[in-house]
């Protein structure tokens, strides 16, 4: 099932932020040029209107517009700033969210400049900061001060015929003189700039700042530019038996992002080379074998249940491990980007070899904080949905995740990827 958006997509990648142009015929201003600082819940019918403000950004032909908000609902259309002509259908500058995805839209007269939508999706209830930068070298846009999706497109507010109206929480045009995609949730801040923001300004100007790569990974997942995924681990990852037919964590992340996300051709290739009995010292002496043979673009790490009952390993050992593989992925050639994952919780009363996991777990959550590492932390989800034990209902064995446990762990890294999308048959799937 390939989600649908409020209007077909389009637009090409490009490869950088650029310079700005600056305003027609103006010099640029330091500070933003509209600045709406006043935090308002949205309940799906209420709005502000800053028409007044129009002439500040009708003839805009670069800048950024920036917003701080946090959805309360999922929504097909909701505006965090529209710019539109109200006598004509189809004339507006529209920056919000579709269906969780960040999306901006330029149309004059029903004439499409530019629209397109994130892959990444932020309707998580959590407070984002987002932006979109448009200069002569194209269209970039940024959520929690990184770059996620590059377009060749360079229509501004001044593509826009008859601006009259501009909007917080909703648009208007003829046909919805009242307004149309109304906004739900918190806004805290809506400002538009006649210049491009650096990446710092962006940064300092931002709710949360993600680390750099997450930001890279949302730029692959966004990007139709092909990359492949190498998710590796011990039985766990390799899904080894105990799935009983059903598919791995791997196979449900490979159908959400190589069938789901609609990327053209479905071609990214997620490749899973977990291997039963796995420790971090057995990755390090076959990492040739298990990664870089297969080109990745982005590696997921995903050990430690064995390691921990492995004498030969202390927590020195495998953090030092870690780091290893860390510096290794990062070493390929591209730019390739590492994911660490702890493993799940495991029924201590059953494996009682295994009682220092949540030591090891906390091994690698340092590891991902010094190294600056996109961490999905399994170990702690795990703890935290069944009150601080493993949850026994999710596992075969009291060690391997059982068909629902393997469920649980792919819902968990969609989410942490910002992916997840509840309309999708992944993401929706109980497993009875």
């Amino acid at each position: 099932m390939r989600r649908r958006a409020m209007l077909a997509a389009a637009g090409s990648l490009a490869a950088a932020i650029t310079i700005p142009t600056g305003r027609a015929f103006a010099a640029q201003t330091v500070g933003p040029v509209l600045d709406h600082r006043i935090e308002k819940t949205y309940d799906g019918r209420s709005y502000t209107d800053l028409s007044a403000q129009v002439a500040a950004v009708r003839g805009l032909t670069s800048g950024t517009i920036l917003a701080t908000c946090r959805t309360t609902s999922r929504n097909l259309a909701m505006t965090l700033l529209s710019a539109s002509n109200p006598a004509d259908p189809s004339s507006e500058v529209f920056f919000g969210l579709a269906g969780g995805a960040l999306q901006f839209v330029v149309r004059d007269k029903a004439s499409v400049k530019v629209n397109r939508l994130t892959r990444t999706m932020y309707d998580d209830g959590e407070w984002h900061t987002f932006a979109v930068t448009v200069s002569a070298g194209g269209t970039t846009f940024h959520a929690d001060g990184r770059p996620v999706l590059t377009l060749a497109n360079t229509a501004f507010f001044s593509a826009v015929s008859g601006m009259a109206s501009v909007n917080v929480g909703r648009n208007v045009d003829s046909t919805s003189p009242g307004g149309e995609w109304f906004y739900t949730g918190g806004i805290r801040r809506v400002s538009v700039y006649d210049r491009v923001l650096t990446q710092a300004e962006l940064q300092a100007e931002s709710a949360r700042v993600d680390v750099a790569d997450f930001g890279t990974i949302s730029t692959i997942l966004n990007s139709d530019t092909p990359a492949n995924w190498v998710i590796t681990g011990d039985s766990i990852t390799h899904g080894a038996l105990y799935t009983y037919g059903w598919r791995s964590y791997a196979e449900h992340f490979q159908e959400r992002v190589r069938w789901e996300l609609g990327k053209t051709k479905n071609s990214d290739f997620v490749v899973d080379t977990g291997v039963s009995g796995s420790t971090t010292n057995d990755l390090v002496a076959v990492f040739s074998q298990r990664v870089t043979a297969f080109t990745p673009r982005v590696v997921s790490i995903m050990l430690g249940t064995n390691d921990v009952a492995t004498a030969a390993i202390g927590r020195a050992v495998y953090r030092a491990n870690l780091v290893r593989l860390v510096d290794a992925v990062r070493a390929l050639p591209g730019g390739v980007i590492p994911i660490l994952q702890t493993p799940n919780a495991v029924d201590l009363t059953r494996w009682s070899n295994r009682t220092a996991l949540g030591d090891y777990a906390e091994t690698m959550r340092e590891v991902a904080q010094a190294e600056g590492v996109v961490l999905i932390d399994h170990h702690t989800h795990w703890l935290a949905s069944n009150g601080g034990s493993a949850p026994t209902r999710l596992l075969a064995d009291g060690l391997h995740p059982d068909q629902r446990g393997h469920l649980f762990l792919a819902h968990k890294m969609i989410k942490d990827l910002r992916i997840f999308d509840p309309g999708s048959r992944v993401c929706s799937l109980t497993i009875p």
